[in-house]
């Protein structure tokens, strides 16, 4: 069923500019009304919206590392000694709400699987909360359909991402401190060629040697530089808005007709699926609010089932707590990582006998 009639049918470079033209617009448009991550979220929005109408465009995998890098970095210069003290001091409250987290997604999953109507492995990856980009490949590794997975996981990021920015912008208020994650300091071009170097260098080591490397290994490698005074992270914000962008029209991008269309039976369940694990994250951090001792925002964002991008993203918008947030998403990314494969198949022993392979 082909492109007749939609935005395929005109010229690439058209298609490109449109894309960067409309993107641009819902960044600024979402962040005049003031809505945290909206230079995340309306580049993806208006990016669904594109797909969706045939635009029939792919943001390169390097554009989208280099993406992911940059947010690491962010990260990075947001890890203190501070934030390294609470983690100290909450390590087990950490490791419990990790566990939560992952404990309340098992029903969710079952759920899903149960009366979703889809291969069993394909839906148990597909409602993992971890870093969309690596549950599908995990799941493209371990016999699931990468396309079906991508659109869940996306499915859920749209949900994770509407709601964590509406509950930020309701949550958020003057006395909770600003992050350390971008200061007033004069913008130095030194400074900003080192930040870079250690963004793409970063990228492209923790690309080879970790899941979730191409926004893991800037933080791994530019943070304890920062902490040991040895480099000044500075990054202009304009090549963060872009970063933004860049990620936000990469997760858009993938909502193609054929993949919804595939799934389509099952979005009713997954949009809900979603909500549900979203308002349990939500109950467990407030179960945690008193024993971490930090506000209830930045373990809210901690805590959901989206990804470490798209929550630091938010958290910085916020001025949230970043440190606890990406702090916490990075263990549950490595968790997921090392246990997912056996959650998945768990999970999958609950489909509908027939439809493992369909």
């Amino acid at each position: 069923m082909h492109q007749r009639g939609t935005l395929a049918t005109l010229p690439f470079t058209v298609r490109w500019l449109l894309l960067i033209v409309l993107a641009g617009i819902a960044s600024v448009s979402m962040s005049v009304i003031g809505l945290p991550g909206g230079q995340f979220i309306g580049p993806m929005l208006m990016a669904i919206v594109l797909a969706l109408n045939g635009i029939s465009l792919t943001i390169p995998r390097s554009w989208f590392n280099l993406g992911q890098g940059a947010i690491g970095i962010m990260i990075a210069q947001a890890i203190t000694f501070a934030v390294l003290a609470t983690l100290a001091n909450y390590w087990l409250a950490m490791l419990i709400l990790t566990f939560l987290t992952l404990l309340m997604s098992f029903p969710v999953g079952i759920l899903n699987v149960r009366y979703g109507g889809m291969p069993g492995s394909t839906a148990a990856y597909g409602t993992t909360p971890g870093a969309a980009s690596v549950m599908v490949a995990m799941a493209e590794d371990n016999g699931g359909d990468p396309r079906v997975v991508a659109a869940m996981q996306y499915i859920r990021v749209v949900c994770v991402v509407l709601t964590g920015a509406i509950a930020a912008h309701y949550l958020r208020s003057a006395d909770v401190a600003p992050s350390s994650a971008i200061d007033g300091t004069p913008q130095q071009p030194l400074h900003i060629a080192i930040t870079i170097v250690l963004l793409v260098a970063g990228s492209a080591i923790g690309r080879r040697l970790l899941p979730g490397g191409a926004l893991l290994g800037p933080v791994l490698l530019a943070a304890p530089l920062h902490l040991a005074g040895w480099v000044a992270i500075d990054l202009p914000t304009p090549l963060v808005s872009v970063a933004y962008a860049v990620i936000g029209c990469y997760a858009g991008l993938r909502f193609d007709r054929e993949t919804l269309l595939y799934v389509l039976r099952a979005i009713p369940l997954m949009v809900i699926s979603a909500l549900l694990l979203i308002l349990l994250c939500a109950l467990s951090a407030a179960l945690m609010l008193h024993i971490m001792g930090t506000d209830y925002l930045s373990l809210y964002l901690a805590s959901s089932p989206g990804g470490l991008d798209s929550m630091t993203i938010i958290a910085m918008d916020t001025h949230a707590n970043v440190g606890i947030v990406a702090s916490l998403q990075i263990l549950r990314l490595f968790a997921v990582v090392f246990i997912g494969p056996w959650m998945a198949t768990q999970i999958a022993k609950f489909a509908k006998p027939g439809s493992a392979g369909s």
